[in-house]
């Protein structure tokens, strides 16, 4: 049993270095002022109109960005997921399909291998209005395209750059489905509709709720996305924060608006372990 708990050790410390110790300091800062004193003054500060707006915003924005990666992410799933198709013997393999399923997981993994800034820098370079896509739609004689700097471009990268982490817990909650369970439904005289609504849909609801914590949270907290593609036109909550700590120096201030932002996340989690019982999130 000391072995055991010996071979744990560096785990333990890892998570005192760099998650309990750093989380000691914000809550410190955040709930002190300058002389040290205790106060809530700090977490109140979000009760202002500027801060107010900019976690408001943040909120629509992540909100709006989750919905849309899970549309996008479910229809996709399901093509992954189509590498095997239904038959009457059970779940066969077809080539064209795993083929077609190779070839999406490439296409949609590949741009993950490039770091998250140079992704951002990317559709900085194309949407901008001297970009390559108006350079383009003025080659074709079209209208160009007006989105940098506005709440639509952050969207975008928003979906861009998380959309792989609703796809992944979404696809690993369909493989899980016991083929036996769909073809009974479909033997007791359930269409294809049915069998999504009443099998299929329930069965990844897990998954889903994982996607949507793991979608929704780093697009509430992202700041490099709305500097980059919103032009630093557009604060949100996560801008607020990394101002007070790099600009201001203000770090009671950054850490009471960070300690908000913590219970909102903390919010999300319990929701999506009341719905994942089991604590796995659709993962493997």
């Amino acid at each position: 049993m000391n072995k055991k708990k010996l071979l744990g050790a560096p785990y333990f410390i890892w998570s005192a270095l760099f998650i309990l110790i750093p989380l000691g300091i914000v809550f410190y800062y955040g709930l002190t002022d300058e002389s040290g004193t205790f106060t809530l003054k700090n977490i109140m500060a979000i009760s202002s109109p500027g801060h107010a707006k900019s976690l408001w915003i943040a909120l629509v924005l992540s909100f709006v960005s989750t919905l849309i990666c899970l549309f996008l992410a479910y229809p996709l799933a399901m093509i992954l997921y189509g590498g095997c198709r239904p038959s009457q013997t059970g779940f066969k393999s077809d080539k064209s399909g795993t083929d077609r399923k190779n070839i999406i997981v490439l296409i949609f993994i590949l741009p993950m291998w490039m770091n998250f800034l140079l992704r951002t820098l990317a559709w900085q370079t194309l949407l901008e209005k001297t970009g390559v896509i108006n350079n383009i739609l003025a080659f074709l004689h079209l209208p160009a395209l007006k989105i940098i700097n506005t709440p639509y471009a952050i969207i975008l990268g928003m979906v861009y750059n998380f959309l792989p982490f609703m796809v992944l817990p979404v696809y690993n909650s369909l493989i899980k489905i016991d083929p036996n369970v769909i073809h009974a439904a479909r033997d007791l005289g359930a269409n294809e509709f049915q069998v999504f609504t009443k099998i299929t849909l329930p069965l990844t609801t897990p998954g889903i709720i994982s996607g949507i914590t793991m979608v929704f949270i780093p697009a509430l907290t992202t700041f490099l996305i709305s500097k980059l593609l919103g032009g630093g036109k557009i604060l949100l909550i996560g801008n607020v924060i990394e101002e007070e700590f790099t600009q201001a120096s203000n770090w009671h201030l950054g850490s009471g608006l960070s300690i908000v932002l913590m219970m909102f996340i903390i919010f999300n989690m319990v929701i999506s372990a009341v719905f994942d019982k089991d604590g796995n999130g659709g993962a493997l």
